[in-house]
């Protein structure tokens, strides 16, 4: 809870903060006025999100309206005397409840996952004396020092920073850490970003370096943290837009399948049919009608699609959302550590208004130094000095080890990793240092002897060497503006000259040059000691420097990052860059990588509040890159492009990204870098941290969801097939082409095994050619409906007329015409499902590629012929021999709905002929 106060705690300072809180700087608390505030403000903890029972989970697996009906199919089957098929659906419903089950099982673990980020123990001053406390015992008003490697417990005005640096990239976004002061903000018309409140701590986050102290002013649920915490809380996860298409569907079968059912029955005993035979007929084909197996395909398609996304390095915590990445149609994405790869990379070296480059990205030091696109062998003596102070002037370590987080995430061998232990910024110099080669002997000979620490105030740090002979030399680095006050000369073109104002206008012109670029620039000096005392203060060693040259760094983004967007833009997908960090670098990253291209614009997220619901709504297609922004904004935005129409999908690593990604259509989070926060409010994990694995994760997805129209399409046209059979009988007033039997047997075989096999069917050469499919887009849509109702027309008329034709010959043996209607109606249904397999035509694919289909569509026919020709079955299913002239009467009939429908398709060009030698989406590296 939080004490109370009329303006932001950055604005507070010492003396008013005492004074709200009751506190003492110095000896803190005293422990009978922390008892009281602990049973007034409630412990410093995280609260626990309303859940589920394991129970309940299991039960709404039930409430599916396909199922409900599927249920009531079984009790009628049992009731009529169809164990068999009651028992199939039965189990097929328990199998579908038990998958779904256990992926969801695992699920909502988000508020666990943020209570184990909030430190366990605090040091805090009560009563004058230190002291280790439960950081759940905390109240406002405590006195909490920190110091490198301390998590911060609660959110703290700092009464006092020594060289404090805390790592906020999880709550706000930013690369590096921030230097912290205790020193009070002024006042702005807008609020100040929560990355720009220097004085203050949030709990949640790490101390780095340095060492402070300050007073506990909000905990648990009011600190940003916990804002954080409640939003997760509070966001929704509505149905995926599969979910919504199959519940829409299974309501329009079951009407349909009842009306044409009870019109089969009357018009069977209009025409003098038995009522009973009719009535299990009747029944017969309402299950047939029902697609009991739908659920349990969709269901084995989403489970094979998450094992294809395994191989490719997505990890999917549920299921549905498979089929969600399919109709992405915005990825919002964080920057830092997901565009980019979180590690400072010096690009930029400038000496004697020369500008150098630097190659490579990251910690590991294989580069080159390059001016004008040529390498340098030997460097001249300005720029070794350069260099050498970057190395020298640095308190971080380059360390390789194993890989070991590739080896747990079975990502291939280990290998060996760089990493950087210390400051980002000074590992990205000891990296240059690195590729500099020539310049590690000379530096290494030189000892330090003395070190003078970074400050906020002279916004510079120095170390003093001591050469192999003896000399003594200070090496300075920091902020060029603040170095540029201390130097009196500079090192150009091979020698020391005065420092002249012209000279210092060009040297800041050029730092302004590069800030503009998104580089992080820092300045170089040195000073040649006659003598040193250990004695002798800062301010007067760090003046009349020698300025050296400048380097300028970025957190580079990831190799592939750049092919993957233009990879979703040409998928007709548009990425959003949400980040916490400044307008400028995000801008520049944007730029780089094609996110910000013409007509696209950026905003802030000061002007993002200054904006209504509605203008928001209106720009919000317009808008590119959302830069200095909060958990809030990323919230809204998302919600944003949601009420436009967007499926949305939301990556990020940190914190600060939970929220968002839980409300997203599919939340995507960082396997390595992402907290478990993050993980546990996503959707989709990428072991990889790769981009391009979104990518081919929105292939799977589209391919997901074209399998499960495939197998629709199969489904139903065959069941239509097999009514319209029964009801042009019925119609015409011809004896039953099919007995009940036959009908149930007829759907066990073609809507089993072919139509699964269809659910692990190779995507489509154009599936990434397409733009995404609406969000309400009906399932039937792209011409589905027609090709269903047209091909079971075709199936059903052919089917009639094959009976018709065998009965016509001998109307003694209605066996016989029976057997050939139901060989007929399984082989019109075998051979249409190689039809199904494209949106175009049977023509365009090769038949043989789906091997599972292949085998499955031989597994049924042998089934079929097992009950055609074996004598003990023959009574049970009233069929008789075929001869070859019935074989091929069945091969034609069987062959016309496909063929015939198949010559129109084949005219048309599909997409993927238009893009041939475009392969299909890759995230290797």
């Amino acid at each position: 809870m939080s004490a109370q106060s009329s303006k932001p705690w950055y604005l507070v300072s010492p003396a008013e903060l005492t004074s709200l809180l009751d506190c003492n700087m110095e000896s803190g608390l005293t422990s009978k006025e922390a008892r009281a505030r602990l049973n007034r403000y409630g412990p410093n903890q995280l609260n626990d999100a309303k859940r589920d029972s394991l129970l309940a989970v299991f039960f709404n697996q039930f409430k599916d309206f396909m199922v409900v009906i599927l249920l009531i199919a079984t009790i009628i089957s049992f009731f009529l005397g169809e164990y068999l098929d009651a028992i199939t659906i039965v189990a097929i419903i328990l199998i579908n409840g038990i998958l779904g089950f256990i992926q969801e099982a695992r699920a909502e673990k988000s508020l666990q996952a943020l209570k184990q980020m909030a430190s366990p123990m605090a040091r805090v001053v009560r009563e004058g004396k230190p002291m280790m406390i439960p950081a759940s015992e905390l109240v406002p008003g405590d006195l909490v020092l920190l110091e490198a490697g301390d998590r911060v417990p609660a959110d703290l005005r700092l009464l006092a920073a020594s060289r404090l640096e805390i790592e906020e990239s999880a709550l706000t976004g930013e690369s590096v850490p921030v230097a912290k002061s205790e020193k009070e903000l002024s006042a702005k018309k807008t609020a100040i970003p929560l990355g720009d409140q220097k004085n203050l701590a949030f709990m949640g986050t790490m101390v780095t370096g340095g060492t402070g102290k300050g007073i506990v002013v909000t905990t648990g649920m009011t600190t940003e943290l916990g804002k954080i915490a409640h939003l997760i809380s509070q966001a929704e996860t509505a149905e995926t837009p599969l979910q919504q298409r199959l519940e829409q569907m299974g309501k329009i079968l079951v009407a349909v399948a009842i009306v044409l059912t009870i019109v089969v029955i009357i018009a069977g005993v209009w025409h003098g049919q038995p009522l009973f035979t009719m009535f299990l007929a009747g029944v017969s084909l309402a299950v047939a009608a029902i697609p009991e197996g739908l659920p349990a395909i969709v269901t084995i398609a989403l489970a094979l699609g998450v094992q294809r996304m395994i191989k490719r390095n997505a990890i999917v915590r549920k299921l549905p959302s498979v089929e969600t990445l399919g109709c992405a149609s915005v990825i919002c994405s964080d920057k830092t550590g997901t565009l980019t790869q979180n590690k400072m990379t010096v690009t930029h070296l400038w000496q004697s208004d020369q500008l150098y480059e630097v190659t490579g990205s990251g910690y590991e030091p294989k580069g080159e130094i390059r001016s004008n696109g040529k390498k340098i062998t030997t460097p001249d003596l300005a720029l070794q000095q350069l260099v050498r102070i970057a190395e020298r002037c640095n308190n971080a370590s380059l360390l390789e080890e194993e890989q070991t987080e590739r080896k747990r995430l079975n990502l291939g061998q280990p290998g060996k990793i760089w990493r950087v232990v210390g400051d980002p910024t000074e590992g990205a110099l000891l990296v240059l240092a690195r590729k500099a080669a020539p310049l590690g002997k000379a530096a290494a000979e030189a000892q330090r002897i003395d070190e003078l620490p970074f400050d906020s105030e002279r916004k510079m740090m120095s170390v003093i060497d001591q050469e192999a002979d003896g000399s003594v030399t200070l090496l300075c680095k920091g902020a060029v503006e603040a170095l540029l006050q201390r130097c009196s000369h500079v090192l150009w073109q091979g020698e020391v000259v005065l420092l002249t104002h012209r000279l210092r206008r060009q040297i800041l012109q050029k730092t302004e040059d590069m800030a503009e670029q998104a580089l992080r620039v820092l300045g170089f000096a040195y000073k040649p000691l006659k003598q040193y005392k250990e004695s002798e203060p800062a301010h007067s060693l760090e003046n009349q420097l020698i300025f050296v040259g400048m380097a300028g760094m970025i957190d580079p983004p990831r190799e592939e990052v750049k092919q993957a967007i233009a990879l979703c833009r040409q998928a007709g997908i548009r990425t959003v860059m949400i980040t916490g960090d400044h307008r400028v670098t995000a801008e520049a990253i944007a730029r780089e990588i094609g996110i910000l291209r013409s007509g696209l614009e950026a905003i802030e997220g000061h002007e993002l509040n200054q904006l209504s619901d509605e203008e928001l709504l209106q720009i919000i297609d317009r808008i590119a890159v959302f830069s200095r922004v909060s958990p809030e904004h990323k919230l809204r935005i998302v919600r944003t492009l949601q009420s436009k129409g967007h499926v949305v999908a939301m990556t990020g690593d940190g914190v600060n990204d939970a929220p968002a990604i839980k409300s997203a259509d599919i939340g995507i989070a960082m396997g390595i870098t992402g907290t478990d926060v993050t993980k546990e409010a996503a959707d989709l994990i990428l072991r990889d941290d790769n981009f391009a694995t979104i990518v081919a994760s929105v292939e799977e997805g589209r391919n997901i969801y074209d399998n499960v129209r495939k197998f629709i399409r199969y489904l139903l046209a065959s069941n239509v097939g097999e009514i319209l059979v029964m009801f042009f009988a019925m119609l015409l007033g011809m004896p039953l082409p099919l007995i009940p039997i036959q009908i149930l047997w007829v759907n066990l075989v073609t809507d089993g095994l072919p139509a699964m096999a269809l659910g692990v069917d190779q995507a489509e050469a154009d599936t990434m050619y397409h733009k995404p499919r609406r969000r309400d887009e009906n399932i039937f849509a792209r011409g589905l409906g027609w090709k269903i109702i047209s091909r079971g027309f075709l199936i059903g008329a052919m089917t009639l007329l094959a009976f018709w034709l065998t009965l016509h010959e001998d109307y003694s043996n209605l066996n016989h015409a029976q057997t050939v209607a139901f060989a007929t109606l399984v082989m019109a249904q075998l051979i249409h499902v190689f039809d199904c397999r494209s949106e175009y035509s049977v023509f365009h694919r090769n038949p043989f590629e789906n091997k599972y289909l292949v085998m499955s569509v031989i597994s049924s026919l042998l089934l079929v012929i097992a009950v055609i020709y074996l004598d003990p079955l023959q009574p049970i299913f009233k069929t008789v021999d075929l001869t070859l002239r019935d074989w091929a009467l069945i091969f034609v009939a069987g062959g016309v709905p496909t063929f015939v429908a198949g010559i129109g398709g084949a005219l048309k060009v599909a997409p993927s002929m238009k893009f041939q030698g475009l392969g299909r989406v890759s995230n290797q590296k």
